[in-house]
């Protein structure tokens, strides 16, 4: 396994028709772990970080898509893009640099019913 440690901010989305979401930095993330070894320890470190507000901490987040890599284009979404799904959701069984992850990655984790809830019908609620 690599010691290759990434600064990866992941945007803990809450809504995307309200577009309610918090973005939390992570610094030494290795990149030759699984998607599932990072997602599990994101969720308990979202659980028990001050600064959070109580609805971030307990959501039930799932999934994590690549919002934005270093030097790469982004996306006119204010939340996250609706596109390139097959390419961008993160497999659980892959390792976080096998799923396209390095240094100052931006992912978004959310609910993926929520997110196909949103994708069927993207309006923003104001």
């Amino acid at each position: 396994m690599s010691l290759e440690n990434a600064t990866v901010t992941v945007r803990l989305v809450r809504s995307f028709e309200h577009r309610n979401f918090r973005p939390v930095v992570f610094h030494g993330v290795n990149l030759g772990q699984t998607v599932h070894q990072f997602i599990e320890f994101v969720k308990n470190d979202v659980a028990s970080r001050t600064g959070l507000p109580p609805p971030f901490k307990k959501y039930r987040y799932d999934t994590m898509k690549i919002i934005h890599q270093a030097h790469g284009s982004k996306t006119n979404e204010l939340v996250v893009s609706l596109e390139d799904d097959d390419k961008l959701i993160l497999a659980e069984d892959s390792t976080l640099r096998a799923a396209g992850v390095a240094n100052e990655t931006e992912l978004a984790f959310f609910c993926m019913d929520d997110y196909r809830k949103y994708k069927a019908n993207p309006v923003a609620a104001w």
